[in-house]
């Protein structure tokens, strides 16, 4: 998604633009276009790969895949969640369940998205009780690797294409594990080339 506006400094006007939103809870990387001929160039950034870190509460769902929405608790405990898989290492059982996610796939936009429908955002309708029919959007999750495990909380990374939505990524993994799953923590860590890293915090800019 991409967004555009104007800001005045004096008498002139500054077009400033973004590529790719941040969802509220998230935090991380946002590439901002300065001045009418980077603004041009916004489009060309949304095209990028894109990795996040995020941390997913297992035993619980949320009406918005995240740490914002309704929270119900799903009452699996580490233990039952040992005899689903039979005794096996959960953390290696895990990992084979996040496997099954890499790659092209169909995934549905969550309700409470910005994404429009006949002119309305997702979220707009969501918060008045309405649910819409969606169409699935084709994605690419390059990679995705636990980087740790101790229930009910598991950190993963993942390298996946635009138009990816991890909320619903959290959301899948906990209905394949039998557990119920939301996102509690969603950070950006690259796009593309770029890395967080390397970014300017806004509260370090200054005005000229």
């Amino acid at each position: 998604m991409r967004a555009r506006l104007r800001v005045e400094t004096g008498n002139k006007k500054i077009k400033v633009g973004h590529a790719g939103t941040l969802d509220p809870f998230a935090t991380g990387l946002l590439i901002v276009a300065v001045g009418r001929e980077n603004t041009k160039k916004i489009d060309g950034f949304k095209a990028l790969p894109k990795v996040y870190i995020a941390t997913i509460k297992l035993g619980a769902t949320s009406d918005t895949f995240d740490c914002t929405g309704v929270i119900t608790q799903t009452k699996i405990s580490a233990e039952q969640l040992d005899s689903r898989f039979h005794g096996n290492d959960n953390q290696k059982e895990i990992e084979n369940v996040l496997k099954t996610f890499a790659g092209k796939q169909l995934q549905l936009p969550p309700m409470f998205s910005a994404k429009k429908i006949d002119g309305h955002r997702l979220y707009d309708l969501a918060r008045k009780g309405i649910t819409v029919e969606r169409q699935p959007n084709e994605i690419t999750i390059f990679s995705i690797k636990l980087l740790e495990y101790t229930y009910p909380d598991l950190s993963i990374e993942v390298v996946c294409s635009t138009g990816t939505y991890i909320r619903t990524l959290a959301s899948d993994i906990g209905e394949k594990l039998g557990t119920g799953a939301y996102c509690q923590e969603l950070r950006r860590t690259a796009i593309g080339t770029y890395i967080v890293d390397k970014a300017i915090r806004l509260s370090d800019l200054k005005s000229n």
